[in-house]
């Protein structure tokens, strides 16, 4: 979800990508694309229909519209039990769900109380408590800290003591996305220079980031659950990279536009958000994460920010 720095508060639907790339243009370009993403869905429903695989296990958290206002939802990989997990006034809107290490906590970014600020809830829902300014926040994989964004600068936060520490140079405008290695002691992240994204990982502790990739508008990076695999998204696709730069592979390469890429427990499958152009609406999908037939997990309003536990 982009938020809106001008205003400090949560764009209820993005214009433009965090990359600040320009919308698809003339309607020749909408019009191929909309037929595009009109025949991978004839392909994802005939992929689903000829799956054997038993479905995925675990849960899917995502931000939604389907009720109005961006609240946090809940579903099963196999597309059931699609449940609403926050509720609240128009005028609220909840966003950025990851999920506990221990799969019982959620962590999100919302605009309760005026605010937007970096909360965190019981998996029904229950329990919300404010933590801090910020947002795209993510956990720590041993649950005691947090990484998060506030003004375009990485914090790590002491979820105990309440301590934090900038781990983003100072003079790096833009930075976004803040991951975890499963190891934790390395996150990656993106920064936005006027010429472009590019991916990047720093210590936990902070210092000097190393670049991993820097071309097509790299953007939200994500660890496999084995930490030897990032995925990222371009302008209009997702991809898998190795955190040292090598061994970079286009997983989605059909038409529309594809965003948020997060790996399965298993690290076998990569759930997405999907839309005919960047301004959606989006759907969620599930893709092999060696690239391969999408199956569609979602339909109705525009849902985003996946996460897999």
């Amino acid at each position: 979800m982009v938020l809106s720095p001008a205003i400090g508060g949560l764009a209820p639907f993005p214009a433009v990508s965090e990359k600040g790339l320009t919308p698809l243009g003339g309607p020749t370009v909408r019009s191929l694309a909309i037929a595009a993403v009109a025949a991978l869905g004839l392909v994802m429903a005939a992929g689903a229909a000829r799956s054997a695989e038993p479905a995925a296990a675990g849960l899917i958290v995502f931000s939604s519209s389907r009720s109005g206002p961006w609240h946090i939802w809940t579903v099963k990989p196999d597309g059931s039990d699609l449940r609403e997990v926050t509720k609240g006034p128009a005028d609220q809107h909840d966003v950025d769900p990851v999920f506990s290490p221990d799969g019982k906590s959620i962590l999100f970014a919302s605009t309760r109380g005026g605010t937007t600020g970096v909360w965190r809830m019981a998996l029904d829902g229950s329990k919300p408590e404010r933590i801090c300014d910020g947002d795209q926040a993510e956990w720590s994989p041993d649950g005691k800290r947090i990484a998060l964004r506030r003004a375009e600068k990485i914090y790590v936060s002491d979820l105990a003591s309440g301590q934090e520490k900038c781990i983003t140079p100072a003079d790096w405008p833009h930075c976004s996305g803040p991951a975890w290695s499963p190891d934790g002691k390395t996150i990656a992240f993106a920064c936005r220079w006027d010429a472009g994204n590019a991916v990047f990982t720093v210590s936990a502790d902070g210092g000097t980031p190393t670049k991993v990739y820097d071309q097509q508008g790299a953007c939200e990076p994500h660890w496999s659950p084995d930490g030897a695999r990032l995925v990222y998204e371009t302008e209009t696709h997702i991809c898998t990279i190795s955190p040292d730069g090598t061994k970079n592979r286009m997983v989605t390469t059909f038409g529309g536009v594809q965003r948020y890429g997060r790996f399965s427990p298993d690290g076998k499958s990569i759930v997405f958000c999907q839309g005919v152009s960047e301004r959606g609406p989006w759907e969620l999908y599930i893709i092999p994460s060696a690239g391969g037939t999408p199956v569609k997990l979602t339909e109705d309003g525009s849902d985003m920010n996946p996460d897999w536990r």
